[in-house]
């Protein structure tokens, strides 16, 4: 990582807590499992110098990037787009693409990144450029993502035909249980793109979500990956902190799902020397159902410890409520968490979280982001942005896993996915109708919030999390401008933060 940001080395472990009993819920990792750690060992060497995947999109999503204009929308011009035939008098590439937009000092531009692959030129550029130090990415990824990022092109421009028949194209090419990280990605992502091809000539389409499916690929992510862990233990560990002194306490989980986060703060503050607090939790998620089945694990395994718990689910997005739905009382200390993601919107809109957040005045607010700044913005945006960050997430996934995993399998159909396809089949202001914020933690500096420095024990605990998924050295750790980062190989992509509306 650059900048501010320095690599934290040589951080004092905090030894692990002791395995929890949480029915079915018990918090594993690699080391639990005997054939899955020796199936990590016996690939990692291999796949760590093999997985380029994420540097390549890199090299070429910046050439894309350098091409567009500052900013674009996907319905704010018109294209008019010249065809060119084969001898089969089959459509091939886009030649040429023209447009106005509002924004422009002219009309008529010439929108040279509508063309940009269709240049072969440059795409011989771009092709030998990525190929320098990348050579061991075979042939074949490297024409499936390019043949990706044209039809990311053409969909940019609604020329829907002709996106289209590279998505047949394209799923004929790519396979999601194919070997390689970029055949995987580019089958999804097509899916993904022709889900929004379909959506544009019928409408918009919001898919049903299975949350009992998502809540189950959601607990086998944080068994074979240290991202889920890493933002439930950093988060515990800045709650902890804020509940100091206090003797009753209120955690409100703006998308708690299984609530495999919190036996792990249970066990900690039923073992305070002061004595248990007295917890209250509010559980927000879309399934009433759900949400009492969890209340009633948490409920049990608080009992087991000793320690009083209040449960108190809400089926509702937290932007949605008013401040008597969440029962404040006096006396306690308030922490909000959310660990946010791309499956489906958790809050609602954005504004209208902040206002509540405003109101709560909680104590601590732990935030986890996801560092992919595509959740708004035009689909063309949305793209390079998510292509970027989830080819570096599979690129990990693969660095330990072999392409048979059905763990492996799972999360990346059931979860990455749907995160995938809500980005660029559903997602968009013109599709959501809310204003999103882009980045949580500009906003809430902006709107009178303080940043509460992830401590070392933060720290600690991030390391101690890292070290169950061998070998440490793919994964990189990072502290600065108080918060805590982890990423894959340079990349960042999660970002834990604390945060209070209290003066220090």
């Amino acid at each position: 990582m650059k900048g501010k940001f320095q690599v934290v080395h040589g951080v004092d472990l905090i030894q692990p807590q002791e395995q929890w009993d949480y029915t079915n819920l018990e918090y594993t990792g690699i080391n639990s499992n005997p054939g899955l750690r020796s199936a990590v060992q016996n690939s990692c060497t291999t796949n760590l110098e093999k997985n380029e995947l994420s540097m390549w999109v890199e090299h070429v999503t910046k050439q894309l990037i350098e091409d567009l204009p500052e900013s674009s929308t996907d319905e704010s011009f018109q294209t008019d787009t010249t065809m060119v035939y084969d001898e089969d008098n089959t459509a091939l590439r886009p030649t040429k693409t023209t447009g106005t937009r509002s924004h422009f000092d002219g009309a008529g531009d010439q929108l040279q990144w509508c063309n940009y692959f269709g240049d072969q030129t440059k795409l011989t550029e771009i092709n030998g450029g990525a190929s320098k130090g990348l050579s061991r990415l075979d042939e074949h990824g490297l024409s499936l993502l390019t043949l990706l990022l044209e039809c990311a092109v053409a969909i940019s421009v609604d020329n829907l035909g002709e996106a289209h028949r590279m998505l047949l194209e394209l799923t004929q090419m790519a396979s999601p249980y194919g070997p390689s990280c970029a055949e995987r990605v580019v089958s999804y992502f097509s899916k993904a793109m022709a889900s929004r091809v379909i959506n544009s000539w019928l409408g918009i389409c919001s898919p049903l979500i299975n949350h009992k499916s998502i809540h189950c690929s959601f607990q086998v992510f944080n068994n074979i990956s240290p991202f889920i862990k890493f933002a439930h233990f950093t988060s515990n560990q800045a709650i902890l902190e804020a509940f100091h002194g206090w003797s009753r306490v209120h955690i409100i989980d703006l998308d708690i799902m299984q609530g495999l986060q919190w036996p792990a703060l249970f066990h900690i503050l039923a073992t305070r020397l002061e004595g248990p607090p007295h917890v209250r939790m509010t559980g927000m998620g879309a399934s009433i159902e759900l949400l009492i089945e969890t209340g009633k694990q948490l409920s049990n395994f608080a009992r087991r410890l000793g320690m009083s718990l209040e449960f108190h689910p809400i089926a509702k997005k937290f932007g949605d409520l008013d401040m008597s739905m969440l029962q404040i009382r006096g006396g306690e200390a308030i922490a909000v968490h959310w660990l946010q993601h791309s499956l489906y919107d958790a809050t609602g809109p954005d504004w209208k979280t902040m206002r509540l957040l405003h109101g709560l005045a909680p104590r601590v607010i732990t935030l986890v982001e996801q560092d992919m700044a595509a959740h708004g913005g035009s689909f063309l945006d949305r793209f390079v942005g998510s292509l970027h960050y989830y080819s570096t997430i599979f690129d990990s996934l693969g660095a330990f896993l072999p392409s048979d995993d059905q763990s492996r399998h799972g999360v990346e159909h059931c979860l990455l996915y749907r995160e995938i396809n809500n980005i660029l089949a559903i997602g968009g202001l013109a599709r959501s109708g809310e204003d999103k914020y882009r980045n949580w933690r500009s906003e809430l500096a902006r709107n009178c919030f303080m940043q509460v420095p992830m401590s070392g024990n933060s720290m600690a605990q991030a390391q101690l999390i890292l070290n169950m998924f061998p070998p440490v050295q793919g994964y990189s750790l990072v502290h600065g401008d108080g918060a805590l980062k982890l990423g894959w190989k340079d990349t960042s992509l999660f970002t834990a933060s604390a945060w209070t509306s209290h003066a220090p």
